[in-house]
């Protein structure tokens, strides 16, 4: 299964960070107990509408799968750094923002802008797609 798919699927259940995280599990060999424990803050981007919490949980994966036998902390932050960079400009180019709030256009981590995006069913008709589009980012250029 793809793990765009996949990411697709544990949104359902799980927050955005967490769906993306947990679709990689198995290729970061992360248990996923611990994985679901790491993400559980950033869904809705980090509990305040910030930074997308499909971008957070792509940051993860991008730190957890990265090569470092033989490398200094200095060159797998280097790297890791890299790979965020590269990261945003692909999402950022394909969705125009990192942030929730400009991806939703509501603020929902207030009362009124969680309920207009229940009512508008922006978490399934956006916030599905920014999950499998950041999981197909990793998949198909990392």
């Amino acid at each position: 299964m793809k793990k765009s798919v996949e990411a697709i699927e544990n949104f359902k259940t799980m927050n955005c960070a967490q769906s993306v995280l947990l679709s990689y599990v198995s290729e970061i060999k992360l248990d996923r107990v611990t994985a679901l424990k790491i993400a559980s803050g950033f869904g809705g981007g980090m509990a305040m509408a910030e930074t997308c919490g499909a971008v957070t949980g792509a940051y993860m994966v991008l730190g957890l799968k990265g090569p470092t036998e033989g490398k200094s902390i200095q060159e797998i932050k280097a790297e890791a750094k890299a790979g965020v960079r590269k990261f945003n400009e692909l999402f950022r180019a394909k969705h125009g923002s990192l942030t929730c709030k400009k991806l939703l256009g509501v603020d929902i981590s207030t009362a009124e802008g969680s309920a207009k995006a229940n009512e508008k069913n922006l978490f399934d008709s956006v916030c599905k797609e920014l999950v499998g589009s950041a999981t197909d980012i990793l998949e198909n250029d990392f």
